[in-house]
């Protein structure tokens, strides 16, 4: 099931950027519709953007015929995971059609831009889809993606941050959201993480890391081909500002727990250690007074260029 601002089958010369926002853990692909339309009224962008929200449904939702569906848990439709009720079909390969669709010049012969967004566990899927997409570099449309606030990250090898400096469970929980600026924190240092120490033997499985990809979308794929998709898809990262409590489905899993205390900081190690690490040149924004809450972070004056680029 998918929500449109315009017909997704209907040739429209008007339309030259698509904005595709990924809901969270309760699948109310509805509002996120709500957010991302407001933010493209806000952005003036209602007359030259298409705006594309889908649901991804678990097993449980009461679900419209014809409608697929993944396991229920969350990790599988955020993952690339495949649909019970066609089980040729991943989540990761909806997003594609989306994308070839959008990037038909039969459909929208004037389309300049393409940006996939999320936030929560939709930022999992943001952040996953960017690293696997088999149709990223075939679409002939330049195609951004925008992750924010995710409880995790694929991470590419088995270092994680110590739990020192910027990662310090009590300085990210308490110091953090009582400063007035929005500077990114950097003080993170990295190592390697000790599974068998922790009782968390399973802290470098996908989708957390890149082991264990025995199923779905990315089976076929190597590691070095996700690390260097990961690294060279230009992508931003928005956190909140204070984003540093354990609200909102918060992953508190041990395997998670390795990335960093909070989604902040989770966000900021990950982004640097892409960075200075790997390379990469990701952007990362913190977004100013912004929680846990997605239409905070995608109606905040300074996101909205982000998520409707100039073409």
């Amino acid at each position: 099931m998918v929500y449109t601002s315009y017909p997704l089958a209907t040739r429209n010369d008007s339309i030259r950027r698509a904005l595709i926002m990924v809901h969270g853990a309760n699948r109310n692909a509805d509002r996120y519709f709500s957010t991302a339309m407001a933010a493209a009224f806000l952005a003036g962008a209602l007359e030259d953007t298409i705006v594309i929200a889908p649901r991804l449904a678990v097993t449980a939702d009461k679900r419209e015929a014809n409608e697929l569906d993944w396991p229920g848990g969350g990790d599988s439709w955020r993952s690339g995971g495949m649909s019970p009720t066609k089980p040729e079909l991943s989540s990761f390969d909806v997003a594609d059609e989306l994308l070839k669709k959008l990037a038909s010049k039969a459909l929208f012969p004037n389309m300049k831009a393409i940006v996939v967004a999320g936030h929560s566990a939709g930022g999992q899927f943001a952040t996953r889809y960017a690293m696997t997409s088999k149709v990223h570099d075939t679409l002939g449309v330049p195609v951004s993606y925008v992750v924010a606030n995710p409880s995790s990250y694929a991470w590419p090898d088995a270092t994680r941050p110590k739990p020192e400096g910027d990662a310090d469970a009590a300085a990210a929980k308490d110091g953090w959201s009582l400063q007035p600026d929005t500077a990114v924190h950097t003080k993170f240092t990295y190592g390697p993480y000790d599974g068998a120490a922790s009782k968390c033997a399973n802290y470098n499985r996908w989708p957390l890391g890149l082991e264990n990809r025995t199923s779905g979308y990315t089976v076929k794929m190597t590691d070095e081909q996700l690390k260097k998709q990961l690294v060279s898809r230009p992508t931003t990262f928005l956190l909140g500002q204070v984003d540093t409590l354990p609200l909102g489905g918060f992953d508190s899993s041990c395997s998670a727990m390795a990335q960093g205390p909070t989604r902040r900081a989770r966000g900021e190690a990950f982004v640097k250690y892409l960075n200075e690490t790997m390379g990469a040149k990701h952007a990362i924004q913190i977004v100013s007074e912004c929680g846990h809450n997605d239409r905070c972070i995608y109606t905040t004056d300074v996101v909205l260029p982000v998520i409707f680029p100039k073409y």
